[in-house]
Formats: C-alpha cells, sequence, structure tokens
C-alpha cells in the first residue's frame, strides 16, 4: 500500500508516524510490510511533496525484534532522528521525531497491552503463535562488512558518510534482493542476509547466486568512490556459512520476514572477521566449501585455513579466498 500526505488513519492499534499539516494530523499506518520507503517519487510508500527531499530519500524497517529502523538511502539534504543526522541505520523509539528535508513526522509504536480484561489477555496469545513458527532450516548466512569504516568517518564530513553509506545500503539491498534473499540485518556498516535451502541440501544454483551476490557487492563497494567524495576506494570483506539453524517467521504482508539464531548464524559474523586475519576477502564454513566443491575449479581458488575465533575453544577450519579469484569462480560457473 502507498501512503500519500492525503492520507488519514485515525486510532491506529499499531506503529505508525504522525504528518502534521495545515489541514491537521495525517497518521500513516506502518502494518503489513516490512519496510516502507520515503522520498518524492511516486513508487514510494510513504511520497511526501516537499522539493528539499530526494527521489528515494529514507527507508523504515521493521526487524524480526520488533524493532524499527530508519535507514537513509543517500539522500541529498540527509535524515534526522530527533535533531540528529543519520549516516548509519538507527534504532526508532517511541515518540522520535523524524525529518526529511523541511517535513516532520513523529513515530509511534504503542504497547500491545491493555487494561480491559478480553484485550488484556491478547499478548499471552500472540506469543504462544510466535513460538510456534520457528523451525530448524537448512540455510546459509552471509555477512558483509565495510573495511577501515571507522577511518573513513574521520576523514570526511558528515553529509558525504550519510549519502554514500546511505547509498551503499540500498545498493546492497538490490543487490541482495536479485540473488533471492533481503537484508535480516542493518549492523553499523555491516549486513546479513539469510538464503533459505531445502530441507536436507543446497542446490548448486543456490550457492552460485550467493557467490555471484558477493561478487557484485565486491564490485559495487569498489566503485562507490567514484560516486562520492570519499578518501580512498571502500572495500569489504565477507563471511558465509551453511547449516542448520532455527529459522523464524515474523512477517505479514506478500513476504516473510524470516530471521535466524544459532552457531550456524554465529560462525558467519566469525568468518567474516576472519578475513582480517588471513588478509583475504571471503572466509566460508566447511560445510559451505563442500556444496562449493561439487561445482568445478573449487580447489584451486579456495585454500584452507585453521584460525582462532572468539567464542570458540579451539581452531576452526575454514576456505578462504579473494575477490579476484571468486570472480573467476563465478565467470566458470556461468559459463
Amino acid at each position: 500500500m502507498i501512503f500519500t500526505v492525503q492520507d488519514s488513519v485515525i486510532q491506529q492499534s499499531g506503529p505508525y508516524v504522525v504528518l502534521n499539516t495545515e489541514s491537521g494530523n495525517r497518521q500513516l499506518s506502518l502494518v503489513g510490510s516490512n519496510c516502507w520507503t520515503v522520498g518524492r517519487s511516486d513508487d514510494n510508500n510513504l511520497v511526501l511533496p516537499d522539493r528539499w527531499i530526494s527521489r528515494n530519500h529514507a527507508m523504515i524497517q521493521v526487524m524480526e525484534t520488533g524493532e524499527f529502523y530508519l535507514i537513509d538511502l543517500g539522500s541529498r539534504n540527509g535524515s534526522f532522528v530527533n535533531g540528529r543526522r543519520v549516516s548509519v541505520p538507527v534504532i526508532l523509539r517511541d515518540s522520535d521525531q523524524l525529518t526529511f528535508g523541511q517535513t516532520e513526522l513523529q513515530f509511534y509504536c504503542p504497547t500491545k497491552s491493555r487494561a480491559s480484561g478480553s484485550e488484556h489477555q491478547k499478548p499471552r496469545t500472540e506469543l504462544t503463535a510466535t513460538a510456534t513458527l520457528h523451525l530448524r532450516r537448512l540455510i546459509s548466512v552471509m555477512v558483509v562488512d565495510i573495511r577501515d569504516f571507522t577511518v573513513m568517518t574521520r576523514q570526511i564530513d558528515e553529509k558525504v558518510l550519510s549519502e554514500s553509506i546511505g547509498t551503499w545500503f540500498r545498493c546492497a539491498g538490490e543487490i541482495i534482493d536479485r540473488y533471492g534473499s533481503w537484508v535480516d540485518k542493518y549492523i553499523g556498516d555491516a549486513v546479513m542476509a539469510v538464503w533459505i535451502h531445502g530441507a536436507d541440501e543446497v542446490a548448486p544454483g543456490e550457492m552460485l547466486n550467493i557467490m555471484q551476490a558477493i561478487d557484485a557487492l565486491a564490485k559495487m563497494t569498489a566503485q562507490l568512490h567514484k560516486q562520492f567524495p570519499l578518501p580512498f576506494p571502500l572495500r569489504i570483506g565477507a563471511g558465509l556459512n551453511t547449516g542448520y539453524a532455527m529459522v523464524g517467521n515474523t512477517g505479514t504482508g506478500d513476504r516473510p520476514d524470516y530471521t535466524a539464531i544459532g552457531d550456524t548464524v554465529n560462525s558467519a559474523f566469525r568468518f567474516e572477521s576472519s578475513t582480517k586475519q588471513l588478509g583475504l576477502d571471503v572466509a566460508v564454513g566447511e560445510t559451505t566449501y563442500e556444496y562449493l566443491t561439487k561445482m568445478q575449479e573449487t580447489d584451486s581458488l579456495f585454500h584452507r585455513y585453521t584460525v582462532n575465533m572468539k567464542g570458540y575453544e579451539t581452531p576452526i577450519v575454514t576456505h578462504a579466498t579473494t575477490f579476484s579469484d571468486l570472480e573467476r569462480f563465478v565467470h566458470l560457473q556461468e559459463q
């Protein structure tokens, strides 16, 4: 559903934003999906006719925990929460003031609890229903992190930082969506994505999609300095792990909103961190590597390493490579 300033929803029972207009307050509901885009263009969910607002200005996304994030999409004039410019995704709190251009909105996330008897029982019912939606599934978890992000923030002004990182988040989301997944989490200067596989194995085409996504993310990141005055070309590191995890469907609307928890997820973050130790670009777990070996030319492009990872008592085996070798791998598979 697309909301414009003419739409009005009274007495919202769920999260919403309030827009102050000359004709009164407009309440725009934030239910029925897991993300809402804001901008001047008609293809946005929240269309705001403000000439200081970019065509695709910002995005509000709800995570599996119920937390709402505001993400600036590289807008020219920036997005602000309570007067502070957003350069990386920030969690929204009840009654936060959002500013886009010269337009101000108020974010509200009312509690679900009620004082009346029948409604007072709803939280217990909803909790039981949610618990039944978690299943053990075979998944691949990808974590991508921007290298030297802290160093860069000290060398550029806030506007350039917001526009460049906002563009990176938007492009990363588009690439991940193109290859069959979605951004499950925004973590400062990193993103996490999850691919849900069949019950017992990963199809070669699915693994190729993931490798193509990592390759595309690396190339997109390497070109960002041509669009913005960055002090140096940006690089990323990537960790990938495949295994079983508890997967929950907490979404609504036209697409389920999955999230995954467990050691498979935690290890993906550790593999990404290990690329810094190894001086390489991509590190994968053993199960991921086993699926990759079913495809040609894997042995000559991925090499075996043993690394010490935080939270693990014994060294962990990983297989790592460079982006140039990953590009060769993807090219061979596409042929």
